[in-house]
């Protein structure tokens, strides 16, 4: 079953679906938005306030979905037998459905606590402990499960499933949206209970498809028998590779937080040409994302098969693509960028600022395309540690620090904020290609 060779499988054949999720994803979460405004704007700041927490539940399973990902990846590479492949899947299995109780009960005793911690309006509290307790807390275990089959199914290569799925519940979520603020049909307006349930009505029904997919693909080892009787060490494989990666995660996002602290400071207008300015050009970088996503797996599986050589070579063709893709798009931005902006304002001063990030936003996406490939390499080839360690003393070295001292202290505004934010991407970028070049990425396989 595990004797195709998973690396003659063509990278577009993995990228172009993983994109299109990408695509959607921000797509939807922007309709959602404009959804829940037109009911309360109250409603809007809860889930704002509480979808940050949403992110650090999701970041928990990714360090379990990441790590069976990249180790499934490099076990497909070595053709594994059947049984070393159904251990890691079970041993995922087993810690997400212990995770998911916890931060179920933790999210719904713990949920009152957190709030009252916040100065808020009775109703954002409302609104706020709704959203977080249905989505986060009752259907926490789907989104879980969800998450985890997810990775699994692209592990293998098969991404047009994992796409096909998270269409068919990004349509759920956004009818369910309707139904539940606008009243369709005579139905009753359910409001922020209703979003949520909505959300997780498409985790669900997410969990379903992905385990139905998962089931019809034979070639795919998970099987429930024998769960209980899982080595000790397919445990800690995939710990070993998930928790640094999600390390690295959570420093990223906390940082992006103090920037946008720091970013308040400079006034409401600098605030918004942030958020829409990321917003934009959210839709440039999906495409260097799911390069970075699919070179992780077939990084993977070159170096499972040893075939490092041939690692070695495609992995800077995925990058120059990757970037080519990147700067042709943020080109294209940059031409159509007037009729863009005005979607989201018409306000001369934030219009004004936003048309100037999005030309700076050229030296952001040429090294944020470097940074992504090079990192979704080096962890897929099982070094983690490095690009880890290393994102994180830049995050904080360059990126909050150089902000800092270019917006704020040199007075440079908002363009020097993206100084900081761009240089961080282009030297990690370029570290990382010089890593990727020094081949000590091969001593960190993890096929022994």
């Amino acid at each position: 079953m595990q004797s195709k060779n998973r690396g003659a499988l063509p990278m577009i054949k993995l990228t172009f679906p993983i994109a299109m999720e990408q695509f959607l994803r921000i797509l939807v979460s922007s309709i959602d938005t404009m959804m829940l405004s037109s009911y309360s704007n109250d409603a809007v700041a809860a889930v704002g306030l509480v979808s940050q927490y949403v992110f650090f539940l999701n970041l928990v399973f990714s360090v379990i979905g990441t790590g069976c990902s990249i180790v499934l990846a490099q076990y497909l590479g070595a053709r594994k037998s059947e049984k070393e492949l159904n251990h890691i899947a079970q041993a995922s299995t087993v810690m997400v459905f212990f995770v998911s109780i916890f931060l179920t009960a933790l999210v719904i005793f713990g949920t009152g606590p957190l709030l009252s911690r916040y100065t808020l309006e009775e109703s954002v509290r409302n609104y706020a402990w709704q959203y977080f307790v249905i989505f986060g807390g009752i259907c926490c275990f789907f989104n879980a499960f969800s998450l985890l089959q997810g990775a699994i199914l692209r592990s293998y290569g098969y991404t047009n499933e994992a796409m096909i799925v998270s269409i068919v519940a990004n349509v759920i979520n956004v009818l369910g949206n309707a139904l539940s603020l606008y009243g369709w049909f005579g139905l009753p307006v359910l409001g922020v209970p209703g979003v949520a349930g909505a959300s997780g009505l498409s985790m669900l029904v997410s969990c379903i498809m992905l385990n139905i997919f998962i089931r019809r693909r034979k070639d795919v080892a998970f099987r429930m028998k024998g769960i209980t009787k899982v080595p000790g060490n397919s445990y800690k494989i995939i710990l070993s590779v998930g928790i640094p990666t999600a390390g690295e995660s959570l420093s990223y996002n906390i940082s992006q937080i103090v920037i946008m602290a720091m970013i308040s400071t400079l006034g409401t207008f600098a605030m918004s040409a942030q958020v829409y300015t990321m917003t934009i050009v959210r839709f440039v970088f999906a495409v260097a994302v799911a390069t970075g996503h699919a070179t992780q797996i077939k990084t993977g599986y070159y170096v499972g098969a040893k075939e490092n050589d041939t690692a070695y070579r495609k992995v800077f063709i995925y990058q120059l693509v990757a970037t080519i893709c990147s700067m042709v798009l943020i080109f294209v931005v940059n031409i159509i960028k007037a009729p863009v902006i005005k979607i989201f304002t018409d306000i001369p001063e934030v219009t004004s600022l936003v048309s100037t990030l999005l030309i700076y936003s050229t030296y952001i996406e040429f090294g944020r395309a470097l940074n992504l490939v090079y990192v979704g390499a080096l962890k897929g080839a099982g070094d983690v540690k490095f690009p880890v360690i290393y994102g994180i003393i830049s995050n904080w070295g360059i990126m909050v620090l150089g902000s800092y001292i270019l917006g704020l202290k040199c007075g440079l505004g908002l363009v020097g904020f993206w100084l900081g934010i761009g240089t961080d991407e282009t030297t990690r970028g370029i570290v990382m290609l010089f890593r990727w070049k020094s081949r000590r990425w091969e001593k960190h396989s993890l096929i022994k």
